[in-house]
């Protein structure tokens, strides 16, 4: 594998961002230790990294967003004094954060020429124009049929609110751009024209900074691959001469298939009876979980599988059916009559749906177990900070302190304060929606770590993920939904990706498609094209 030595002390390239011995703390924690790093022009370079290896410190420092506490930055070999964002624009540096800040009582034109709003006949706004100027643009970067030019910010999707970014950084004159996770919440086809836009940008001399966790994105896009770890360059690679094996290692210090290393725990013991449920999206589920068991719940976007587990914890009403944890029988009516019973949910939408965003960690931890912390209506501080500590110790969330806000925490350990919050709760049932979404792979090595504790221990797992790797290496079982209704169940030894993703699209495949699988019902679907899974990047 080709190395290319970042030299601290060694000339910037011809063109493009450079930065030299960069030093980042904050309080007692090092994020960035001597970060010496080129991006140069006219290419792709990818920055990865564990969440919490100084990827976001590093963007927001070429960004002006924050100060380094030493070191320099320096454009074209020039180097530049950023004080501000604005500093950063002027010097001709733009950023895509993950989250886009659209305003949202203004039109998607408005919010993308923000501060450059055209006029006429003095200072008349001058609208006609302004709609004119960015269906231009929007046609010219491939987007044309994507947005409408008078939609307000509300009523934008969250991938239109990515593209709005997208085209407010690409106003003025622009040397380098870096992108944060930018496709994220994007379709299959604005995900094509994004990556076609950013080799038309690396053709006109710009220097592209890719941060992203999709390996298969990287090795699309990417000219050169820069790995962070613990706040240090662990080093740069070539992607056509590495291979995602090495990458990984890079990251976290040892091999992919060690991710999911862990031992069957799964007793005949059944902790959770689903019979018969039927909810507004869902139909006749049938489903049992035993204690130390992972069951893996598989399907495409839209299957019912995000449905099902807020009906199973009180969130959504049941019509019919029942629910039994430990053969009794649950009045599912609101999420507390579940969390009383024993059932946790850690939602697909940790920021939106899990998390007090401008809370601390202990706040966010003990959520759940007031009660018990609680006398006389009073919540007892020291044992809430003992039980905060113990469980954030547990879980290995990187935080300065447990009252540091949960926001300014990585994505990983945001999820492990999720997890924090239903281990101190000790759940006898844990449901699990895209537990590793958006975390990078040495985090993922921590959630899987987890979820292999909690089996041991005796808790019953249903882990609904949309990514096929996870499903075959997490999972004792695995069951398949389509439109709202189970399709077929598949042991580990039987599951493979083909069998997983004709379970998923069992109305769909010709009875042509291949050779049948067997579905709880006992009737014969049929498994899927190999390459099913090429166009799916290895998800359901």
């Amino acid at each position: 594998m080709k190395e290319m030595d970042e030299d601290a002390n060694g000339p910037d390239p011809a063109g493009g961002l450079g930065v030299r011995d960069i030093v980042k703390s904050y309080g007692g924690v090092r994020a960035l230790v001597g970060v010496s790093l080129d991006f140069p022009a006219g290419t792709v370079t990818a920055l990865m990294g564990e969440n919490g290896a100084g990827k976001s410190t590093l963007l927001k420092i070429i960004c002006g967003d924050q100060g380094a506490d030493s070191g320099a930055v320096r454009l074209d070999g020039v180097p530049l004094r950023l004080h501000s964002p604005a500093d950063a624009r002027a010097a001709g540096i733009r950023f895509i954060p993950q989250e886009p800040e659209i305003v949202p009582h203004l039109s998607v034109a408005e919010n993308v020429y923000l501060g450059a709003l055209p006029t006429r006949a003095g200072r008349r706004f001058d609208r006609p124009g302004l709609r004119r100027r960015l269906e231009a643009d929007l046609l010219r970067i491939g987007f044309a049929e994507v947005l409408d030019a008078d939609a307000l910010g509300t009523d934008l999707t969250a991938a239109q609110r990515q593209l709005v970014e997208i085209l407010r950084a690409l106003t003025g004159e622009a040397k380098v751009i870096a992108f944060d996770e930018p496709t994220s919440s994007l379709s299959e086809h604005e995900v094509a024209a994004l990556f076609a836009l950013i080799r038309r940008l690396r053709a006109a001399g710009l220097a592209v900074v890719y941060v992203s966790h999709r390996m298969r994105e990287i090795f699309q896009l990417a000219d050169r691959v820069a790995v962070l770890r613990d706040g240090a360059l662990v080093g740069v690679r070539v992607a056509a001469d590495t291979d995602e094996g090495e990458i990984v290692r890079m990251m976290v210090g040892r091999k992919l298939s060690a991710l999911f290393a862990r031992t069957h725990a799964a007793t005949d013991r059944v902790v959770l009876d689903v019979r018969g449920v039927r909810t507004d999206d869902v139909h006749d589920i049938d489903l049992q979980v035993r204690a130390g068991e992972v069951v893996a719940l598989a399907g495409l976007v839209g299957a019912g599988r995000s449905e099902l587990a807020r009906a199973l914890v009180g969130d959504l009403p049941l019509r019919a059916g029942s629910v039994s944890v430990d053969g009794r029988a649950l009045r599912l009516r609101r999420p507390s009559d579940a969390v009383r019973a024993g059932i946790g949910l850690a939602p697909e939408e940790r920021k939106a749906q899990a998390l007090f965003m401008d809370r601390s960690v202990r706040d966010n931890t003990t959520l759940a177990v007031l009660g018990p912390l609680s006398r006389l209506r009073f919540v007892r501080r020291r044992a809430e900070r003992r039980l905060a500590r113990e469980f954030t110790d547990r879980l290995r969330v990187r935080t300065p302190s447990i009252e540091h806000p949960v926001r300014e925490l990585s994505g990983g350990n945001q999820q492990k304060v999720v997890l924090a919050r239903w281990l101190a709760r000790r759940p006898k049932v844990l449901l699990l929606d895209e537990p590793t979404r958006g975390i990078d792979v040495g985090a993922k090595a921590e959630i899987y770590r987890i979820i292999a504790d909690l089996a041991q221990a005796g808790v019953a797992l249903l882990v609904i993920s949309s990514e096929l790797p996870e499903v075959l290496g997490l999972a004792d079982r695995v069951v398949v939904m389509q439109d709202g209704r189970i399709t077929g169940e598949l042991s580990r030894a039987e599951a493979t990706e083909e069998r997983v993703l004709a379970l998923a699209m069992a109305d769909d495949l010709t009875p042509a498609a291949g050779p049948a699988v067997t579905t709880a019902a006992g009737h014969g679907t049929h498994g899927a094209a190999h390459d099913r899974t090429d166009d799916s990047e290895g998800r359901t």
